[in-house]
């Protein structure tokens, strides 16, 4: 029985699917409150501009703040990768993937920013166009050192005890004090924690978009009017070919902490989808998101579930890179900052 009239009828299974959105939209605001506020109690830095910083905090606080600087965002995991590497690599990244996106508006319409899979690729060319402007920036700081002392620096921009971290002891953090005071206190600034929150939304959003279209939507909606062309395929796999590239390259982690992040980029977009139908809007990108069911809850909430394992996924994908990478190239592996 409907309970409101707008451009659509809301019912009692209308109800619990809004119910299931706001209650991920609710748990994820307040674990990211907790996260945030955990980080801010934990946090007890010493600064000495002369000497550099020692962050003397829990191990996973200080991993989580080390996340947020430009060395972690511009410089290679690899010992000896010039950071011109990551640059030119972002910048071809991002070129490649705006010309598939292109290539997809030209073949159909505008109307293809309706899907998720658009949301995500834009998203991703975001991460690799602001990866790339830290980059610059990370070259730039790397071309302005004249010593060998200073080019270690600035190949790492950090000079951290990766064992006392894998140790869960205090890391020491020591900043370049040459660089005309351009990166300060070693932080990225607004551009780094924007890149750290985007890297972490892609990973779990690009597992969950190539996840979705190979297994559940190529089975089981193949007809005369879904079937999977040369652009499909490039749209639900370069997205994740180079984002796998770039984390095989970066020094960034990816803590489970993320996860907040990929649940409310997929939210916002639910949410999106609901207003567009309260106006009058009647098709559903997918069907899974039909409302008019009452099987809708039960859908949305297999949804909900499904973005922890595509998230963990991503996040064992890092793992077994910081794990196993420095015992099978130990003298070329450096690891995340």
């Amino acid at each position: 029985m409907a309970v409101l009239s707008l451009s659509v009828q809301v019912r009692w299974y209308d109800g619990a699917c809004f119910a299931i959105v706001g209650a991920a939209t609710l748990a994820s605001l307040w674990v990211l409150f907790l996260s945030l506020k955990k980080n801010k109690i934990n946090r007890d830095v010493d600064v000495d501009v002369t000497a550099g910083v020692r962050v003397a905090a829990s191990a996973s606080a200080s991993a989580y703040r080390l996340c947020h600087t430009t060395a972690s965002a511009s410089a290679s995991a690899w010992r000896g990768v010039h950071p011109g590497v990551l640059l030119v690599f972002r910048l071809g990244a991002a070129a490649v993937l705006t010309g598939v996106l292109g290539w997809d508006l030209f073949i159909y319409d505008p109307s293809i920013f309706l899907y998720y899979t658009e949301w995500t690729f834009l998203l991703v060319i975001l991460y690799f166009l602001i990866g790339a402007f830290i980059s610059a920036h990370g070259l730039w700081v790397y071309s302005r050192q004249t010593t060998h002392q200073d080019v270690q620096q600035a190949n790492g921009f950090l000079t951290i005890c990766i064992n006392d971290h894998l140790h869960n002891q205090t890391p020491l953090l020591t900043l370049p004090t040459n660089t005309g005071g351009n990166l300060q206190d070693g932080s990225a600034g607004t551009w780094g924690y924007c890149m750290q929150i985007i890297y972490q939304t892609c990973g779990g959003a690009v597992m969950l978009t190539d996840v979705v279209f190979w297994c559940l939507l190529v089975p089981f909606m193949s007809s005369a009017h879904f079937k999977v062309n040369l652009i499909m395929g490039c749209m639900h796999s370069l997205n994740l070919l180079f984002l796998l590239v770039d984390t095989f390259l970066n020094s960034m982690p990816f803590p489970w902490f993320g996860m907040t992040y990929f649940i409310l980029w997929s939210c916002t977009y639910v949410i999106f989808q609901w207003i567009l139908h309260a106006c009058g809007f009647s098709w559903w990108p997918y069907p899974f998101l039909e409302l008019a069911t009452p099987w809708a809850p039960l859908w949305y909430f297999c949804m909900a579930l499904v973005h922890i394992p595509c998230y963990g996924i991503y996040w064992l994908i890092v793992k077994a890179k910081n794990t196993h990478f420095p015992k099978l190239f130990p003298h070329s592996y450096v690891g995340m900052c």
